[in-house]
């Protein structure tokens, strides 16, 4: 990391037991990661919303697992509140698909060389084609059902890409990612859930209303009424809030 990138890293705010980059705003964290002069920042990325400060007060390894990734950005309204509360000014809410696009923009633009891997064939074949299309300088494509790991690697090292996003869920995506630096470490990763299929157009994100009003979770509870359980969660970390343990 150049001397440049690590004065510009913004305040670490305890969120549980996390700690997590208060950055103005996406734009911020954009330059952050792929300045307008200079080399892409070599490291990694992880959102952290409730779900995931919950889930680390109580699993050591996906503990680990965040506290390894360089850059801890909030993503969820409720770790931004928490944020705003303790620091006393404005933090920026940037959400995970979102900021995924914003680099894959950015990284077109400065013709920076990207790597894909994850989601299910025809939906990393739609990502791809939609990416070229945009003018991104797509350098490598890999589903998340590959089966020999050495030869992503040999692939990744053979390609030489600046930025490297995974589509495989939290913590599988991370893990990976873990292993991926140790062979091709000056180099951007970026764990992206389900951000392709939302980019794609087969998973529906929430209308602007309701991401403008913090109500993204509602949206998929409504869709998903499944992920009730998941949401009685939250109860605990609202809780937290009110009594100031986060």
């Amino acid at each position: 990391m150049s001397e440049s990138l690590q004065t510009a890293m913004p305040e670490q705010v305890k969120v549980g037991v996390i700690d997590v980059a208060a950055f103005k705003d996406m734009a911020a964290l954009l330059q952050f990661i792929v300045p307008a002069e200079g080399p892409v920042f070599a490291g990694s990325a992880i959102a952290i919303n409730p779900e995931k400060v919950l889930a680390a007060s109580r699993n050591t390894q996906l503990r680990e697992v965040i506290a390894a990734a360089d850059i801890r950005y909030a993503d969820g309204i409720g770790v931004v509140k928490a944020m705003r509360r303790r620091l006393g000014r404005h933090v920026a809410r940037i959400p995970g698909c979102e900021l995924w696009q914003g680099l894959m923009l950015r990284a077109a633009r400065h013709q920076v060389p990207v790597f894909i891997i994850g989601a299910r064939p025809e939906v990393l074949v739609q990502t791809r084609d939609k990416l070229l299309a945009e003018g991104t300088k797509l350098v490598g494509a890999v589903d998340g059902y590959f089966s020999d790991e050495a030869a992503l690697i040999a692939q990744l090292q053979q390609a030489q890409p600046a930025i490297v996003s995974v589509a495989m869920g939290t913590p599988k995506q991370e893990l990976l990612i873990q292993r991926l630096q140790k062979a091709h470490p000056a180099c951007f990763y970026m764990g992206v859930g389900g951000t392709y299929d939302v980019y794609t157009g087969n998973v529906k994100r929430a209308p602007a209303l309701w991401c403008k009003l913090n109500l993204e979770w509602a949206y998929r509870l409504v869709l998903q009424p499944s992920r009730i359980g998941r949401q009685l969660g939250l109860l605990r970390y609202l809780w937290w809030y009110w009594t100031g343990k986060v």
